[in-house]
């Protein structure tokens, strides 16, 4: 008798809460506006958080409830955000496409290894046993953890084992921002042309020995750009909220540390820069 009411109660308790479940669904329901699944079938589905969205549903919503325009999508191509503009009966918007920058230049026919890292093909495995064994602490390890965790195939390892990021498949992820110990990639408005390619802190031709191309903190570039590119912890640091579409910090680097990024030829040094002609790895360095 005792196991039928209980029975009989917990099946009452179940239809109340299931008869409140059903009540609160009818009078709480928030009808999702329709053209939110249009708006999302028009993105490029990426889902790459460039927007600053957590991905192309998030992003259908906020611009549906016109919290954010079109343009702020820069992977969707230019008919496809005018597209969207159109359907919602909005401005289109601007906002300039971003890409990962790399700040090494360090490949393996440059800079030296003070020992041979053996284990995991990971630069993040590497960068804990005594930071990778360059001789460069803050240079590239090229194992190619941002190789591995671009989506999006931005990302290829040259033949020297540094990364070269495609400006066309960047969706600016910064899968590779996180992914790299040595922080070595940032994203960046894609019309930032001129680029430092050294995190180097150290200062001095000394330097030379572990890294060909590392900035020597000579100051070169500051002096012919005054204002543009200033040195900070023995590095220049470009001004971009000035007028930097220019060549000029360029032309005098003796290493090639500070470069004009073309988007065709790639990585642009100076005419005083060093021409480095060997395509084999450097030796170990002596200890």
């Amino acid at each position: 008798m005792l196991v039928l009411t209980a029975v009989g109660a917990l099946g009452g308790l179940t239809l109340v809460l299931a008869s409140l479940l059903v009540f609160a669904q009818r009078k709480l329901r928030v009808e999702e506006d329709p053209r939110i699944d249009d708006v999302e079938e028009m993105l490029p589905h990426a889902n790459c958080g460039a927007c600053g969205l957590p991905g192309c549903r998030p992003f259908a919503e906020a611009l549906v409830r016109g919290e954010v325009l079109p343009g702020k999508c820069t992977v969707s191509s230019e008919a496809g955000r005018f597209a969207i503009a159109a359907y919602l009966g909005v401005d289109v918007g601007a906002e300039e496409k971003r890409v990962a920058r790399l700040a090494c230049a360090g490949g393996a026919n440059v800079a030296r290894h003070r020992a041979r890292y053996h284990g995991e093909s990971s630069c993040l495995a590497a960068a804990q046993v005594a930071g990778g064994g360059k001789g460069c602490f803050w240079g590239c390890l090229g194992l190619g953890d941002c190789e591995v965790v671009c989506d999006f195939d931005a990302i290829t390892m040259n033949r020297h084992g540094l990364p070269v990021v495609d400006e066309v498949k960047c969706t600016a992820c910064g899968d590779c921002v996180e992914v790299c110990p040595k922080d070595l990639f940032s994203l960046q408005p894609i019309s930032r042309r001129l680029w430092v390619a050294c995190k180097s802190l150290e200062a001095g031709d000394e330097l030379l020995a572990d890294c060909e191309v590392a900035c020597t903190a000579c100051g070169r570039c500051a002096v012919d750009a005054p204002g543009l590119i200033t040195m900070r912890n023995n590095l220049p640091v470009v001004d971009y909220g000035r007028d930097h579409a220019t060549r000029m910090p360029i032309q005098r680097c003796p290493t090639g540390a500070i470069v004009w990024l073309d988007p065709i030829a790639g990585p642009v040094k100076g005419p005083a820069a060093r021409k480095i002609l060997r395509q084999g790895a450097l030796p170990l360095a002596p200890t």
